[in-house]
């Protein structure tokens, strides 16, 4: 067994546009990467979270593009039917921006690529919807949704399996 596989511990994560953390602010976002590069974890990015997060500044760009990005090549009548039940549940009257339409897509690449997806949108008084408002409804198809603080203790507590 070589060091990478002894350290590997098999938790895969797919990262939103708003955990990009080019200034290094954001607490357990520095764990996860810290773990990332050390070989622990695996940190990758929907094409469009990484097109999102590389808008704005170059430390963000920079920032977002260091990690591989996954891209929706929904083929399958189960992808396609996947795609318009994220939809349903994230925006009950259909995604109308190319915001929404991203989410969509952040939320699939994360089932499709068999991942965690860590993201802060939504789940607050101030915004309950979003993805996290919804990650009940988005388990029941398979797809799970943290914040980066929990992920960071769902590894520290050894809960390395997907829940789904």
């Amino acid at each position: 067994m070589s060091d990478y596989d002894r350290r590997l511990i098999y938790m895969f994560f797919q990262i939103d546009a708003n955990r990009i953390n080019s200034s290094g602010r954001l607490e357990y976002m520095n764990k996860l990467e810290r773990w990332h590069k050390d070989g622990v974890i695996r940190i990758k990015m929907a094409e469009p979270a990484q097109d999102e997060a590389a808008h704005g500044s170059r430390d963000r760009a920079r920032k977002a593009y260091e990690y591989i990005s996954t891209m929706t090549e929904s083929t399958t009548p189960k992808e396609i039917e996947l795609l318009k039940s994220i939809e349903r549940i994230l925006f009950r009257e259909g995604a109308s921006t190319q915001n929404e339409r991203n989410d969509i897509e952040i939320v699939f690449n994360a089932w499709k690529y068999g991942c965690i997806l860590v993201t802060n949108d939504g789940g607050s008084r101030c915004q309950p919807g979003g993805i996290l408002g919804n990650r009940d409804k988005l388990l029941e198809l398979g797809i799970q949704v943290l914040t980066d603080e929990e992920a960071v203790v769902r590894i520290r507590q050894g809960q390395f399996c997907p829940v789904n």
